[in-house]
């Protein structure tokens, strides 16, 4: 039997990974989807029903997150090559690399406004860097192992981390500094996201559970358990009235905030679930697993009941009411009773015209504008790659076609801004390619001591904050003992 109208519905899927799907993300105009996979390629697909894609090449390990600028004219990846790379995502590829982390870096995020970017990494460090400069700007240093995931509020003003040291922390971008602290004594967060209004987060737990924190009074709002196994990835619909979860447990999960309750289960991947996200309007949401797929929903639900819910959310006077997001003191934590029953969609079984998309794939060499040299994953035959990008190849060729080149700039997005992505060089010829040997190794070798000595750079930092945390630690320890001697005197 088909789902209602009003339920979510499995739209498409994208096959083109060879590998675990680890982060989707839509653009800000909703009409593409970028995926980062295992498989150390970064994808950006077009929901036209003649679907193309592009695969980037440049990263040499596996790409652990993938977003789109505010404006949708840049893509920033983070990955285990303990790069984070942003990509102009049109047929040029063209790339900038940056190199501070001495770990794999974890995720990536912008802020609303576009002028930053976060980066959490394994060397148990959050970067900030200046996305009008291009450069880094400062580390934040408290978590105590590997940081899981950064993301800023909606305003800017904070930043909330997760780590495998099971804390949440919430910094302050103005100050630098830790100004709040949740900790869990059973698993830790494998991921964390602001509501849209940002006075709450939502945290995924390794402990199969999910779970509201109120940041302005310091509370756990909603507890979840709704999941077998770890969850991995949350995603706030634009209104903030629902949250959905991916789970290792091979399930998508709705849950109504403002009711807070379960609503949905959805099963449609073939394993493990690690990542999902709303599009900007709502109208849908993706997910990718271990099943190397990518799937296209659409919500449906909340275009019926969204604004309904919300009124009558409002006409909740009463204090004892049980505890919501809009409540601004709630008096006690919301546990989640699975008493009502659940909606479970599975594709497999109610959806038989389902369109599925194994587009053409064009892959596209990461022309590295910092450094003007090609950056390669694995020795390519640039020819060939030149031939797939600039000619239309036979039909039994594999990848065919023109992918026409994707506008992710906005209408409001600044003239200088579209200036820079049109006067972008074309693919270099055969003869500009001819580079002696000698010079290439010479500057293989630079590059080698340049990244040595940024590396160097960025561990002195750390040990430099260190010294000054035990430092800050002596100067108050010393406080503490005059003061105890002043008194016995």
């Amino acid at each position: 039997m088909a789902s209602a109208p009003e339920d979510p519905v499995l739209e498409r899927y994208f096959k083109g990974h060879k590998a675990a799907i680890t982060s989707v993300d839509f653009s800000p105009n909703g009409k593409q989807l970028a995926t980062a996979s295992w498989d150390t390629f970064l994808m950006l697909w077009n929901f036209k029903p003649q679907a193309r894609a592009f695969r980037y090449v440049g990263h040499k390990d596996v790409i652990t997150s993938v977003q789109f600028s505010p404006l949708g004219n840049l893509l920033a990846s983070a990955s285990r090559d303990r790069t984070v790379r942003l990509w102009i995502p049109d047929k040029r590829g063209k790339s900038s690399e940056f190199k501070a982390h001495t770990a794999p870096v974890r995720s990536v995020d912008f802020s609303a406004d576009g002028q930053f970017l976060a980066t959490a990494s394994e060397d148990k460090s959050i970067k900030v860097w200046n996305m009008y400069r291009q450069r880094f700007l400062y580390s934040l240093y408290r978590h105590t192992h590997w940081v899981r995931c950064a993301k800023f509020s909606p305003d800017g003003r904070l930043i909330v981390s997760c780590s495998e040291d099971k804390t949440i922390k919430i910094w302050d971008t103005t100050s630098k500094q830790c100004v709040n602290n949740f900790s869990d004594s059973i698993g830790f967060a494998n991921f964390v996201e602001f509501n849209p209004n940002g006075t709450c987060i939502a945290s995924a737990g390794s402990d199969h559970t999910v779970k509201i924190w109120d940041i302005r009074v310091n509370k756990l709002l909603q507890h979840y358990q709704v999941h077998s196994c770890g969850v991995n990835c949350v995603s706030f619909h634009p209104s903030g009235n629902y949250l959905i979860t991916a789970s290792s447990d091979g399930t998508l999960k709705i849950l109504d905030l403002l009711e807070g309750r379960l609503i949905y289960t959805l099963q449609g991947h073939t394993g493990p679930v690690f990542t999902v996200s709303f599009s900007k309007g709502g109208e849908l949401f993706s997910s990718g697993g271990a099943d190397a797929q990518v799937l296209l929903w659409r919500t449906n639900f909340d275009e019926l009941n969204c604004k309904d819910v919300y009124k009558k959310s409002l006409k909740r006077l009463h204090f004892d009411s049980p505890p919501h997001l809009l409540d601004i003191y709630p008096r006690t934590p919301h546990p989640h009773e699975g008493k009502i029953e659940t909606v479970e969609i599975n594709p497999k079984l109610e959806v038989i015209d389902l369109q599925t998309s194994t587009p053409p794939v064009v892959d596209v060499l990461s022309f590295d504008s910092t450094t003007h040299s090609w950056i390669y994953k694995q020795p390519l035959n640039l020819k060939t790659t030149e031939t797939i990008v600039r000619s239309l190849p036979d039909k039994g060729e594999e990848m065919c076609g023109y992918f026409i080149n994707p506008s992710l700039m906005s209408s409001e997005s600044s003239p200088a801004l579209k200036k820079k992505t049109d006067d972008m060089s074309d693919l270099p010829s055969e003869s500009q390619r001819s580079i002696p040997l000698a010079v290439t190794e010479a500057l293989e070798h630079i590059m080698e001591q340049l990244n040595v000595l940024t590396e160097t750079v960025s561990i002195l930092e750390q040990r430099l904050t260190l010294t000054e945390d035990k430092l800050k630690d002596c100067l108050e320890n010393q406080q503490k003992l005059c003061n105890a001697i002043q008194q016995k005197s």
